[in-house]
């Protein structure tokens, strides 16, 4: 007999006798779930089994056997929904609890945190969207890149050090050395594993550069050749001395030569990191620790990422507060983003290609009119704070023109990505400012791949968007600015080729400060750009691991958390 047909004999039995300890007997049962006196001796023993009711045989003809209840309709229901949850199987278990929404949200409350399973440490965390990319040659948001630094490795890394500058270190190279300016050489570690099992070949490291280099972060690279087992050089076509932090950008991580022939790869890539892909759609993110993994085991044997919506995504933590979306007890040192919400303008094709415009948009939409606007308790746990620049300390807003002109009445569209916990908000409150001077605002909602790559770029005046460079390198806004160019579709031929032309002054000189400040203050005091919000990011620290500390995502390093056991 099948689980589920013994629930319903059970559901049966409860509803007859009310739930009530009772004297009856196996012909009278029988009755009641329609079957005969044999089968109702087995459906007995197995409900005695699964510890549901008591059965107490009567001795002597012409006795009643006692029925004891152990357990109710209602517990059964539940111990079978938390069976559902527990596998990730979040809509089953809303039908087999009356879709009482409630009850869900405590069952999925009991599974979130730390737990052991046969011998393995299990973390599951709770988010408010599905991962439908997470390779490294696609536009990626915050989250899918931290994500891909678990599953794929770069020839090089940088290594999160707390308060400083990263440092790069070697990844799947362990040694390099600068032939010429233009000729790197890079010593490659043996016998590394895809997470398929098969070795990396250098095969797969030239049709990853093929790839990488059609992004004009890395047009500078001719040729990419392996003279020798293990060593791969790069010839350049302009002087780089600092190419191997480059080589440490999420774009350049190693992928397999055929990844484009392997379906559902975006979903379920395959890489040499410490973490392989092994569940990934709407309700449940796995990842498990590879084992031949080439650097250390990861401490975490499966992580597990659960899609709720409507959860406020802020902060990242084990277990939640006194209710979903709750975060009582959040640690009080969070980090600043390395990044900003802003607003980036069409001064192409857009309406910001007019001064008129221009000059409108800068005086209406900057940070603090947008704050005053702001109701707090509708931006949920996100922490903003107002930006003068695009990164924390920088200040390059420009002095606001006064009188300002309002051009003439008319339509501004605007475009953010979809499944964003507080862009609608912030699109609502543009939608109310421009409204005070007679003009309408149309919103579109696109994916952040098809607001990257372009799409209905020709149609739309202004992007709400934001970046997070993961960093705290001068040098992070580089694989920012060049986006699959989403910047320089929308700016000035002359404005971009200036930047272009520091950045290349700063390859060829060495020990060059890089020219951030630059490039910062002209995007936002032309009106390229114009910063919006900064935010804290962080985890909660008060959980029972080891190891839990924010990086510059606002996640934290999987493979580096750990679980104390309770010792006497």
């Amino acid at each position: 007999m099948s689980g589920q047909r013994l629930k319903l004999q059970f559901q049966r039995l409860y509803n007859h006798f009310g739930g009530d300890s009772t004297e009856t007997n196996l012909q009278d049962i029988a009755e009641v779930l329609f079957c005969t006196r044999r089968n109702v001796r087995m459906v007995i023993n197995k409900m005695v089994s699964e510890g549901w009711i008591n059965w107490q045989p009567a001795v002597g003809r012409g006795k009643q056997s006692r029925l004891v209840f152990n357990n109710t309709d209602s517990e059964l229901q539940l111990q079978h929904a938390r069976k559902l949850v527990a596998s990730g199987k979040l809509e089953p278990a809303l039908v087999a609890l009356d879709h009482n929404a409630e009850k869900l949200v405590q069952l999925i409350q009991e599974q979130l945190g730390v737990s052991h399973h046969q011998g393995k440490q299990i973390v599951r965390l709770p988010y408010y969207r599905c991962f439908e990319n997470i390779t490294p040659l696609k536009p990626l948001r915050r989250s899918e890149q931290h994500l891909v630094r678990q599953i794929f490795s770069g020839l090089t890394q940088l290594k999160e050090e707390k308060g400083e500058e990263e440092t790069v270190i070697g990844d799947i190279a362990h040694a390099w050395e600068a032939i010429t300016p233009r000729h790197w050489r890079f010593y490659l570690r043996p016998a590394i594993h895809f997470h398929d099992g098969r070795l990396l070949e250098s095969n797969d490291i030239f049709a990853t550069f093929a790839d990488v280099k059609q992004l004009s972060l890395f047009a500078h690279i001719d040729n990419v050749t392996s003279p020798f087992n293990n060593i791969i050089d790069f010839h350049l076509s302009q002087d780089d001395h600092r190419f191997p932090d480059l080589l440490a950008n999420i774009s350049a991580m190693i992928q397999p030569a055929n990844h484009a022939a392997l379906a559902d790869y975006e979903t379920f890539p395959i890489g040499t990191g410490p973490y392989k892909v092994v569940a990934n759609d709407k309700q449940r993110f796995k990842l498990e620790a590879f084992e031949h993994y080439f650097g250390f085991r990861a401490l975490s044997d499966v992580v597990e990422v659960w899609i709720l919506n409507d959860f406020a995504a802020c902060y990242l933590q084990p277990t939640l507060g006194e209710e979903l979306g709750g975060h009582a007890d959040i640690s009080s040192r969070l980090s600043m983003d390395q990044g900003c919400t802003f607003l980036l303008l069409n001064r192409i094709s857009g309406l910001a290609q007019d001064t008129d415009w221009l000059n409108y948009f800068q005086s209406r939409l900057y940070s603090l009119n947008l704050m005053r606007e702001m109701d707090l308790t509708k931006v949920g746990d996100f922490k903003l704070f107002n930006a003068y620049g695009l990164l924390p300390g920088w200040i390059h807003t420009p002095q606001l023109p006064e009188p300002v002109v309002i051009p003439h009445k008319g339509a501004v569209t605007l475009a953010y990505q979809h499944e964003h916990p507080i862009y609608p908000y912030i699109a609502s409150l543009i939608e109310m400012i421009l409204a005070k001077d007679g003009i309408r605002l149309k919103i579109i909602e696109l994916s952040y791949e098809d607001i990257v790559l372009g799409e209905q770029a020709e149609k739309i005046d202004i992007w709400l968007n934001g970046m997070s460079l993961g960093s705290n390198r001068g040098d992070a806004i580089l694989g920012w600015l060049h986006n699959f160019n989403h910047i320089q579709r929308v700016m000035p031929v002359n404005e971009f080729e200036h930047l272009q032309q520091v950045i290349s002054e700063w390859r060829s000189t060495p020990k060059m400060v890089f020219p951030s400040d630059i490039i910062g203050q002209t995007l936002s005091q032309t009106g390229q750009t114009i910063p919006l919000f900064h935010n804290w990011l962080g985890v909660d620290d008060n959980v029972q691991l080891q190891g839990m500390e924010s990086n510059l995502l606002g996640w934290f390093d999987f493979k580096s958390v750990w679980s104390k056991p309770q010792t006497p």
